[in-house]
């Protein structure tokens, strides 16, 4: 699928304000799981990325030649839109200009930026800072210019709600929507009413972020929709899931000394070359040889 149908179909999605879940994936496999599962479009996200290629946690390692490079394979690997996590644009106004070309360039749908302090943070760890609401502007700005087809979307998120507290965030998130952000993201809300106030506050099309474990309380997508966001992220239930699955399929090989593919702990050979589509490159052999 193009860019241009990509970006317009992400766009119909976060303006119908009806909870549409994106997982995040991590890489190009489980990029595609999402897309078998039928989900409508897919978060591609630092978190996972470095701890799924680092083993390090969210706190500002991965750079953004790693973020394009895993967008450009995912981007391959499947048609859904794509919504890329670049961080806080890995610098300042002129450094996110740059983050935008590069991300655009390997296939990105929607960008997200947020207002931290670099390195950042996990959004749900303790320690993070916010820049300034001028500076956070000025790059939300630099990164709607930058932009060479003007579908692919801005996500502006903030983190200022640790910090500064509720209205403050809101404040910032408003700000951004005027600067010409295409949705919002306001980061790390703790309270229930909290999450039931921002689409009644912000005009714009918003996204909600499901950490699981993290400080947001858990809403089902469904009342998600009903409160009218656009976008119910779940950045890490894959990598999480996936994390499970190896620790159970390893303790099971560890303690037994072997692993049957009857044994439920994993998929089946044939699924997995089903998933990686060897028949289309078997067909593809035929074809060539």
């Amino acid at each position: 699928m193009s860019s241009i149908q990509t970006r317009k179909k992400l766009r119909a999605l976060a303006e119908a304000r009806r909870g549409a879940l994106v997982p995040g994936a991590f890489n190009a496999l489980s990029a595609r799981v999402i897309e078998d599962l039928g989900f409508e479009a897919i978060y591609v996200t630092g978190a996972g990325v470095t701890n799924m290629w680092f083993g390090m946690p969210d706190q500002g390692f991965m750079g953004l030649a790693e973020i394009a490079d895993h967008t450009a394979r995912i981007r391959d690997a499947v048609s859904l839109p794509l919504i890329v996590d670049a961080d806080t644009g890995f610098g300042n106004a002129l450094n996110v200009r740059h983050t935008v070309r590069t991300l655009e360039r390997a296939g990105a749908d929607c960008i997200q930026f947020e207002d931290q302090v670099a390195p950042k943070r996990c959004g749900h760890f303790s320690g993070k800072e916010v820049i300034s609401t001028e500076e956070a502007v000025s790059k939300i700005k630099a990164a709607v210019d930058a932009r060479q087809d003007e579908d692919l979307l801005i996500l502006a998120r903030t983190d200022a709600c640790a910090t500064q507290g509720f209205e403050a965030a809101i404040e910032r998130a408003q700000k951004f929507a005027e600067a010409g952000a295409d949705i919002l993201f306001v980061e790390a809300v703790t309270e229930a009413e909290e999450v039931r106030a921002l689409p009644r506050r912000l005009a714009k099309p918003q996204l909600m972020n499901m950490v699981i474990g993290g400080r947001t309380p858990i809403f089902n997508a469904d009342q998600l929709a009903e409160l009218g966001y656009g976008i119910v992220l779940y950045a890490n239930a894959a990598l999480q899931g996936a994390v499970a699955g190896m620790q159970k399929a390893l303790t099971v090989l560890r303690d037994e000394k072997e692993v049957q593919e009857s044994s439920g702990l994993v998929t089946p050979f044939a699924e997995r070359q089903r998933l990686v589509g060897k028949p289309e490159w078997d067909a593809l052999e035929k074809r060539y040889v």
